[in-house]
């Protein structure tokens, strides 16, 4: 149903509240506990591309239980399913430039080797990249709409080279043969010039620019423990647009010309630039800002620099501008930590916007969710934590709740105020969750970033940790009983926790962690080459010295430490952390006469992209909680 922002605004307002108040000295509130499935009963969606004519937008939804390509009109309506997966998770690319046709992405049950398929306007589909043991990447679609570009490692396994696909033969041709472990940042619409990055660290690398005319290559500048990553080139190939925070904490956007190779500052702010891009014939550009983990968007004309009005909403979080060839229409998504994304479709400068879709599941009162609050707690060394905090709305100094430390992947990463199920559905069932920024997180600046670089699993786990003695200050929670859960790097904390600091928490959830650093470096991916070294540099090279200190950080190798109740889940077919990482801890673990649960689901990787999966396994970890952390004895997770 079509609803206009003016409108929405005043729903919203009322919907989406400040921040939670730390004490609570008003009547406890009557919340609706809601089921696992209720909060997987919500919609995720992404991604947009307008068709050739402009009244339809493709997107990805799990609708359906499992992610598929769909298609809404513009003009408002029932989103139409377009692929009809019940097994693979589907992503869609983009529509054809000039007819119905569309791309879309799937792997094999998350093993993350990526297939381009097409589908035409009959429903028929065609595996358009079927290169055995390949991944392929959609680059996006060339100046003239005759073809588009896309990344294979079918020469190489290692290396990621560039190809355009002409959309009459479906014909690749190589156009750069990446024998050096670059990474592809762009190319000029002539197809002269490429950007490129080499990765130095997880923190810092190099961009350079290759002439495909000369064979030459143009070094930007030194990393020096600076970013820089490329935003695009300008429509007459003459300069290249980067973002870098050289010479500054934040990153900022900036302009290289490539004859003269002068610098020039375009736009900076007191937070991160996420992104930055210019719409088709560069009438406007687009700027993303990671403002203390929320989105900020803003909107300028390219040749004046005046900012263009853009739709607002309260505590909102506006991401992923589309603006469309025609320059004049756009889509985008809004959403806000108690209310999930929605696509809106609108026309540039005006400050009323089409809602296109209604990813709330019917069945929750929004009411009932909790708004996030940014917090920031000391430290150790009394450095800032920034984190996200979900407060109960029933928890209070007469009503304690139970706590979770949720502790984000990485290396790098960061916890957001953007809509979480899972944070959401513990608060629902009484818990207090707080996401750690620790050291090392992204949006914070370069210092902060790097603060953890081989240190891991001691002052990151030291300030995941410390978030007790900002507990302690919060009257409505119980400080006797205190978690700690995380996805990937956020399971290898946990992992970690239980075993170097076994008396801190309470309980640990283990999603995909590592547990092993020296297997899981050296059985990185293929297709990680280019970054392979440069997360030695963070973590430690496992064929040098480095090793006694990975093993030393690996909670496997000290898995007899562990005496506090463990659940692990993880995904068959993950090609980053292998289920032999969690198979050997779990057996360790157990062998302790510690309470040990593990769940393996054998068609996802790394994630659970499927809704039968994550309501199966998130339900078995809110039992787990219940029984080891608050001391219930559960009953059977409602489905």
């Amino acid at each position: 149903m079509k609803t206009q922002t003016n409108y929405l605004l005043m729903i919203l307002s009322l919907l989406w509240g400040c921040g939670q108040q730390q004490t609570s000295t008003v009547e406890t509130p009557q919340v609706k506990s809601y089921s696992i499935a209720q909060f997987m009963g919500n919609t995720s969606i992404g991604g947009s591309s307008f068709s050739h004519d402009q009244s339809k937008i493709l997107f990805s939804s799990d609708e359906s239980g499992i992610y598929n390509v769909y298609a809404v009109p513009v003009a408002g309506g029932e989103s139409i399913q377009l692929t009809k997966s019940d097994s693979q998770t589907v992503w869609a690319l983009s529509y054809f430039p000039q007819d119905d046709r569309f791309l879309f992405s799937a792997d094999n049950n998350g093993d993350e080797i990526n297939h381009i398929f097409m589908q035409s306007a009959e429903g028929e589909v065609e595996d358009i990249t079927p290169y055995e043991g390949a991944r392929s990447s959609f680059y996006g679609w060339n100046r003239e709409r005759t073809g588009f570009f896309f990344g294979s490692n079918k020469r190489d396994k290692k290396f990621i080279d560039v190809y355009e696909m002409d959309i009459e033969t479906f014909e690749p041709k190589m156009i750069y043969q990446n024998d050096n472990g670059l990474n592809f940042n762009g190319m000029s619409d002539n197809r002269r010039y490429f950007a490129l990055s080499k990765s130095i660290t997880t923190s810092s690398n190099e961009l350079y620019i290759y002439d495909n005319e000369n064979k030459s290559m143009k070094l930007l500048a030194p990393a020096n423990g600076n970013s820089f990553r490329a935003s695009g080139f300008s429509l007459d190939n003459k300069a290249l647009f980067f973002r870098t925070n050289e010479g500054s904490e934040f990153t900022y956007l900036a302009k290289y010309d490539i004859e003269t190779e002068a610098k020039e500052e375009i736009y900076k702010a007191e937070w991160d630039v996420m992104y930055a891009y210019q719409s088709f014939n560069e009438k406007y550009r687009i700027v993303g800002i990671n403002e203390d983990g929320r989105n900020t968007i803003k909107v300028f004309e390219s040749k004046t620099g005046t900012e263009v009005i853009f739709p607002t909403l309260p505590d909102g979080d506006i991401t992923s501008v589309n603006i469309a060839d025609t320059e004049d229409i756009m889509t985008f998504y809004a959403g806000a930590s108690n209310m999930p994304s929605n696509l809106f479709f609108g026309k540039i400068g005006e400050t009323s916007a089409s809602q296109l879709t209604n990813t709330l599941n019917p069945e929750i009162d929004p009411t009932d969710l909790v708004s996030a609050e940014v917090i920031r707690y000391p430290s150790f060394d009394n450095l800032e934590i920034p984190s996200i905090l979900y407060k109960p709305q029933n928890a209070s100094a007469e009503n304690k709740a139970p706590a979770i430390v949720f502790v984000h992947g990485g290396p790098g990463g960061q916890t957001r105020t953007n809509y979480s199920a899972i944070m959401q559905y513990f608060a629902n069932h009484g818990y207090v969750v707080l996401g750690v920024n620790n050291r090392g997180s992204n949006g914070y600046g370069k210092t902060f970033n790097k603060m953890d670089d081989q240190k891991h699993g001691d002052v990151d786990l030291k300030d995941c940790i410390w978030a007790k003695q900002y507990f302690n200050t919060l009257d409505y929670v119980d400080t006797a009983k205190i978690g700690i859960m995380g996805g990937s790097y956020g399971g290898y904390m946990t992992a970690a926790a239980l075993a170097f600091a076994p008396e801190e928490f309470k309980v640990g959830v283990d999603i995909f962690g590592v547990t092993n650093w020296i297997r899981t470096l050296r059985n990185m991916p293929p297709w990680w080459e280019s970054f392979k070294d440069a997360l030695y540099q963070e973590m430690g090279d496992p064929y040098s010295e480095d090793s006694i200190a990975l093993y030393n950080k690996s909670p496997l190798f000290h898995a007899d430490k562990i005496t506090k109740p463990l659940m692990v889940l993880q995904g068959a077919n993950d090609p980053r952390v292998l289920q032999a990482e969690s198979d050997e801890i779990v057996a360790a673990v157990k062998r302790n006469n510690v309470p040990v649960e593990y769940v393996v689901f054998d068609d996802e990787g790394h994630g659970f992209s499927k809704k039968e999966n994550r309501i199966s396994g998130y339900g078995q970890v809110l039992e787990f909680l219940d029984k080891y952390l608050k001391g219930e004895t559960p009953e059977p997770a409602e489905l």
